[in-house]
């Protein structure tokens, strides 16, 4: 495992959605992370003092006297904000990421996808997609993420080596899929104890590698239930009871889907109760998607304690539908945000989070006159999705997701350009300038959504994961 942290006091202004709609700013404040990269305490800094000096006293009266560092990002439009949560992406796929074709969901995997995966059964291969896939979606400031690798254990594992490697928070799971039905004969498992075997090689070695899940745990995956056996649907599901193990999978991403499900399924009345019959709907499962889901199905979910992976890029690439994040929201559902590379074009959770807004309002637009306004997702509503609404899916949302006492220190430093009297950037060069820019009246508020709407990777200059600096951009650099 790493060595110990330095007590470290990170100073600045701090934004965060700790429940649903509610931005929270908090100025000219500190706060200390101990040596386990754990949040001990939150204060605001003295307005008599530089920095560094009130900094510093604070530490002495929480009785860190001794080796303490200070971090601060000088810029009256930088903030710190908690790291995002990808629920749902596909690392094996990213070489696809925007290549669609003419394609919906089923033939897209037969066209596109399954070739992809297959190839990475060479740890080679394998090893070029993934050291990219983690490098990219931490330099976009995600720093946990629900993976689906492929069918291969090996480089399943490769993954979960690369995600501690980087210092990625993550759920890495060897994807589920046996069914000659659906399922080429190149890129499938023989069986369904050959499926088992090969996910639970995957558990034991993360469990090998990171025994108590500080960083990596593994996740039990069926890829849909129609890529997979009854068998092996009952054997994942006591697998996961077993182990303790968290589950996730996709349900209702398009109704050509939906009608396959019903013609492998005719005894079960709904997607939903297919994997509930075969113990995979529970408080630690993640479905991504849900966009066709039934009233009778969304209380199912709810009773289960299941989360929704929402997945607005891929569901509008695909021409899936869109999901009525509002009414799940309402009915008690957990969502989260996933990028669902390579479905999603973006490996960027804060592309998902606008997208979400937008989609939404899409959606208002065909609802009728008393619940337009309602069917509609805030700013704020959207980053809490990027964030701890996706820690909840992930049963962590007691230690990420937010800035509070006990919880971890996974953030992201977000910096947003100042436009100078020439309009030219003041303090970067205009080839490093994206388009999230400031004019000088802007609110809290205002530039928070200007970065969800205009922001990309070059707004994230540093990311942190439990404390530990996992991300830097090099043009921009912390005081300490």
């Amino acid at each position: 495992m790493p060595s110990r942290l330095k007590r470290t006091i990170y100073t600045g202004t701090f934004i965060h959605t700790p429940t649903l709609g509610n931005l929270e700013i908090i100025e000219n404040s500190a706060i200390g992370v101990d040596e386990n990269g754990i949040i001990r305490f939150i204060e605001e800094l003295s307005e008599d003092r530089s920095v560094g000096p009130a900094a510093k006293h604070i530490a002495q009266e929480h009785g860190w006297d001794d080796g303490v560092n200070v971090v601060t990002y000088e810029c009256r439009s930088s903030f710190w904000f908690p790291g995002f949560v990808d629920t749902h992406i596909h690392a094996s796929q990213l070489p696809n990421a925007g290549i669609f074709g003419t394609t919906t969901l089923l033939d897209w995997l037969e066209t596109y996808t399954f070739p992809l995966e297959s190839s990475l059964s060479s740890l080679d291969a394998a090893r070029r997609v993934y050291n990219t896939a983690v490098r990219s979606t931490l330099a976009h400031g995600t720093t946990t993420a629900a993976y689906y690798a492929t069918i291969h254990a090996a480089s399943t594992n490769l993954l979960a080596d690369t995600c501690l490697e980087m210092g990625q928070r993550a759920f890495v799971g060897n994807v589920c899929m046996d069914s000659k039905e659906t399922c080429p004969d190149y890129y499938r498992h023989e069986s369904a104890e050959a499926s088992l075997a090969s996910t639970k090689q995957v558990v034991d070695h993360i469990k090998s590698k990171d025994p108590e899940g500080r960083l990596v745990q593994p996740i039990v995956t069926p890829r849909f239930a129609p890529s997979c056996t009854k068998p092996l649907l009952n054997a994942l599901g006591t697998l996961a009871k077993d182990e303790g193990l968290a589950i996730q999978t996709h349900i209702s991403e398009n109704k050509p889907e939906l009608a396959l499900v019903r013609k492998m399924f005719p005894e079960h009345s709904s997607y939903a109760y297919v994997y509930d019959s075969h113990g995979l709907l529970t408080a630690k499962t993640v479905l991504a998607h849900g966009i066709h889901l039934s009233d009778e199905e969304i209380a199912l979910i709810r009773n289960r304690g299941s989360g929704v992976s929402h997945c607005p890029v891929s569901n509008t690439s695909l021409g899936s539908g869109i999901c009525p994040v509002r009414k799940l929201l309402e009915k008690g559902i957990e969502v989260g945000l996933g990028t669902d590379v390579s479905g999603g074009g973006s490996c960027s959770i804060l592309t998902a989070a606008r997208e979400a807004a937008g989609v939404s309002r899409l959606l208002s637009a065909y609802s009728d006159d008393d619940h337009r306004e309602k069917v509609k997702l805030t700013v704020n509503e959207c980053l809490y999705l990027a964030t701890r609404g996706g820690a909840n899916c992930l049963g962590l949302g007691r230690k990420v997701g937010a800035f509070e006492v006990g919880m971890q220190w996974d953030a992201q430093t977000v910096h947003l350009y100042n436009m100078g009297p020439d309009g030219d950037p003041i303090g970067t060069s205009g080839s490093e300038m994206g388009f999230a820019q400031c004019w000088g009246k802007e609110s809290w508020e205002e530039k928070v959504a200007k970065w969800m709407y205009t922001g990309d990777d070059r707004n994230t200059t540093h990311v942190y994961v439990r404390g530990r600096l996992v991300h830097e951009r090099v043009h921009y650099k912390s005081a300490n």
